[in-house]
C-alpha cells in the first residue's frame, strides 16, 4: 500500500530514509512500471539517531530535538547527545561538506580535538541553521554559563506558592514536565532540586521560595 503512493501520486522523485528502500526502490518502482508509469527516482538517507544515539529520532520514543523549540533548548539538548552519534549528526544534520567532516572525525580519533569541542561546534552549527548565529551564540553562552561554570539562567518563568501547592503539582502546572509520569521518573532518578537540595517526594508540600531546578536546563523561582 505504501509502494502504491508513487503510482496514485505519478511520483516523479521520492525521498525516504533507509527503513523505506523496500517501499520505494523496489515496490514503487515496480508498481509504476508494471501500471505504465516512469519509474520514480529514490533518494535514501540516512536515519538520524535520537538524542540517546541508539534509537532512530521520534516523538514516540521521548528522543527527539523539536525544531520548534528554543535555541537554547535546541543546544542543550543537542549538546546531551552521546560522543558516538556525533558523526551521524554532523552528516545529517549540517552544511559542513564531506571532507571537512571526515577531518572532525580524523581529529577525533587521533584526540587532537575533545568531544566536547566538537560537540560544541555541531550544536552552534544546528542551531544556526533554525535559527541564526547570534541566538546560537546566545544560546551557546547561556549553555557554558549554567553547565559549565555551575552557574543558573539569569532569567526564568516565576511561579506564586499557594499554601497547598505539591512538589509534582508545580511541576504540572509549570509545564516542567508534560505528565505526572514524567514528574514521578525526574524525581525517582534524582532529577529535581529545590535551591541546590535534591527532592524525592512530588506529594511534599513546596513551603518557602527558591529555584526549582527540574532535569538539567528547566529552571522556576518560586515567590
Amino acid at each position: 500500500m505504501q509502494g502504491y503512493d508513487a503510482v496514485a501520486m505519478k511520483t516523479d522523485v521520492q525521498v525516504g530514509g533507509t527503513d523505506q528502500l523496500f517501499n520505494i526502490i523496489v515496490a514503487g518502482r515496480k508498481l509504476q512500471e508494471a501500471l505504465g508509469q516512469k519509474p520514480l527516482v529514490g533518494i535514501i538517507c540516512g536515519i538520524l539517531p535520537g538524542t540517546d544515539g541508539v534509537q532512530r529520532m521520534s516523538k514516540s520514543t521521548g528522543n527527539v530535538i523539536p525544531i520548534n523549540t528554543s535555541a537554547d533548548d535546541m543546544y542543550g539538548k543537542i549538546m546531551s547527545i552521546p560522543d558516538t552519534a556525533m558523526i551521524k549528526y554532523y552528516r545529517l544534520a549540517t552544511r559542513l561538506i564531506p571532507t571537512e567532516i571526515d577531518s572532525i572525525e580524523k581529529d577525533l580519533a587521533s584526540g587532537k580535538l575533545h568531544p566536547r569541542d566538537a560537540k560544541m561546534k555541531l550544536a552552534f552549527e544546528i542551531v544556526s541553521i533554525f535559527y541564526n548565529e547570534k541566538d546560537a551564540l546566545d544560546a551557546q553562552s547561556g549553555f557554558v554559563r549554567l553547565f559549565q561554570k555551575g552557574g543558573i539562567p539569569e532569567e526564568m518563568a516565576e511561579y506564586i506558592l499557594k499554601e497547598d501547592d505539591t512538589v509534582l503539582g508545580v511541576m504540572i502546572k509549570a509545564n516542567l514536565v508534560s505528565s505526572n509520569n514524567e514528574g514521578r521518573r525526574l524525581l525517582e532518578q534524582n532529577g529535581v532540586r529545590l535551591d541546590g537540595k535534591l527532592l524525592t517526594d512530588g506529594q511534599s508540600h513546596l513551603s518557602h521560595p527558591g529555584i526549582l531546578q527540574v532535569g538539567k536546563r528547566k529552571f522556576l523561582r518560586l515567590r
